[in-house]
């Protein structure tokens, strides 16, 4: 019996200090793909900075349903080790706004959006009025994420938003205006994104008005109108100090409305060929790409079907880059290929992103037949360049960058339709790379989101298609044969022990 309560005051013992233990060292394997649930560098660099303690005051609501209730339980795991590696330089604390109405008035003067989900209870459906989102105050700043989408990069959002309030002074970005160029607004997801870490703002370059001095990156977006001699010098001048640009450049247009698509030319496009890139004057067809949508009519009826449109490919082949890191797809309209040809050896370019090996390239001008059947013998012209990066060293020693894009439309907000992921994030990650990378570029793009079917040519689909038809019947007859062979057997084996 001694024994026994020795024993036991024994394991008693090593669990205390096992707990004891784990509170100082803390551990866990993460298997997924993208390490979802491992904090980046980036992030524990935020962390370890920190000069005083943030405060989270995280509105959820309670009792949501399972696959909801999951953002909570992971957005708590982050904040555990997030106030870990911030030495408990960060505090929080869960508030369910549906307790009372004192406490929902103050998540709604908070800034905190409110959603309806659909709950079961007692056998029924019924619809809750739900809260998911969080605070961040540092001192005087702070910053509110009003709802967090199930499935959301929760380490991005709440990184981002430490950094936003944690940082007091931020790099210039500029935009470059006039010339038929995008403005500001229409770049408002690219803006969210951006002004994390960035001033980024309208400047006007011309004549007489060079780039701002404190302006790391600027950003030509898409320009319609040509642009003169004088305000392409400004920008030799600013790329001379070691400036960097961004440039997404419409070369060829589309209308749809007219299905013909035509040439642009704005004088960007000659500048840039002085340097050893063109950006030529063709559509980039791919077998990868999104779909429209067609007016039809049956008998009395109008009615609008989706018909894909090798026009507007699907991007999703990127060099491993720090500007195309963790990028899935890009969806670009009227996109053209890009061409380069060394002038020195202090000039080089860098392929960022490609079509697909299902592309090709039609010189414009161009008709749009959107109603044709597509076949392999029009895509023979694989992996056109449609991005990359031109780097130059100068006679007084400075370097700069271009990254280009053959698309002016991919950053590009219409109307009320939100982008897709990649489309802000390609943007984002090329001018944190040419300001000299901030470090979360590797957490934009965590969680995998586009992972399409390969493409399979005609004769391989037959084979499979009469590959699962005939495989079952074959094994099922292979089955009875052997069954009939060893019941044979054994009538043969009967028959031999009677004889004998």
């Amino acid at each position: 019996m001694k024994k026994t309560n020795v024993t036991i005051l024994l394991i008693l013992s090593i669990l205390l200090f096992v707990n004891l233990l784990s509170e100082e060292y803390f551990f866990r394997i993460d298997l997924t793909e993208d390490k979802q649930y491992t904090l980046s560098e980036a992030t524990e660099d935020i962390m370890k900075s920190l000069e005083n303690p943030i405060t989270v005051k995280a509105y959820f609501s309670e009792n949501l349903p399972p696959d909801i209730a999951k953002t909570k339980n992971n957005f708590e795991e982050y904040l555990i080790e997030y106030a870990r590696k911030s030495d408990e330089n960060l505090v929080y604390t869960f508030i369910d706004p549906n307790e009372n109405e004192k406490t929902e008035r103050e998540a709604l003067e908070a800034g905190i959006n409110p959603v309806m989900i659909n709950v079961r209870e007692k056998d029924q459906m019924k619809q809750q009025k739900s809260f998911l989102g969080a605070v961040l105050e540092l001192e005087e700043q702070k910053e509110v994420i009003p709802f967090m989408q199930p499935g959301a990069p929760l380490e991005y959002l709440l990184s981002s938003s430490i950094k936003k309030i944690a940082v007091t002074d931020k790099p210039e970005v500029g935009l470059m205006e006039g010339n038929g160029q995008a403005s500001i607004s229409e770049l408002s997801q690219v803006k969210t994104a951006l002004d994390v870490l960035y001033d980024f703002n309208s400047t006007k370059v011309n004549d007489i008005t060079p780039v701002p001095e404190n302006t790391k990156t600027l950003a030509i977006i898409r320009p319609t109108d040509t642009i003169n001699n004088e305000s392409l010098d400004q920008l030799d001048k600013f790329l001379e100090k070691g400036g960097n640009l961004f440039i997404a450049l419409n070369r060829v247009n589309g209308d749809l409305n007219n299905a013909y698509g035509t040439s642009q030319n704005t004088g960007l496009e000659k500048w840039l060929e002085s340097k050893g890139l063109e950006v030529r004057e063709d559509f980039v067809i791919d077998a990868q790409c999104a779909s429209v949508g067609v007016q039809q009519r049956q008998g009395y009826f109008n009615f609008t079907s989706n018909v894909s449109f090798p026009y507007i490919p699907i991007i999703s082949q990127f060099a491993d880059h720090p500007a195309t890191k963790g990028l899935e797809a890009v969806v670009m309209q009227f996109v053209s290929s890009l061409k380069f040809a060394a002038k020195d050896s202090l000039t080089t370019f860098t392929p960022l992103a490609f079509s697909s090996k299902n592309s090709a390239k039609l010189k414009a001008p161009q008709f749009f037949d959107i109603q044709k059947q597509w076949t392999e013998m029009d895509f023979n012209a694989p992996n056109q360049i449609v991005a990359g990066v031109l780097e130059q060293t100068h006679d007084n020693g400075n370097k700069s960058r271009i990254c280009v894009v053959g698309d002016g439309d991919f950053p590009i907000n219409s109307g009320q339709q939100q982008l897709q992921s990649g489309n802000v994030n390609l943007m984002v990650n090329a001018i944190d790379w040419l300001s000299d990378d901030t470090g979360l570029i590797d957490l934009r793009n965590k969680g995998i989101r586009y992972r399409p079917i390969d493409t399979l040519e005609d004769s391989t689909k037959t084979t499979l298609k009469y590959l699962n038809f005939l495989l079952p019947i074959i094994l099922v007859i292979i089955y009875g044969v052997v069954r009939m062979q060893m019941n044979r057997n054994k009538r043969s084996k009967r028959i031999e022990e009677n004889y004998e």
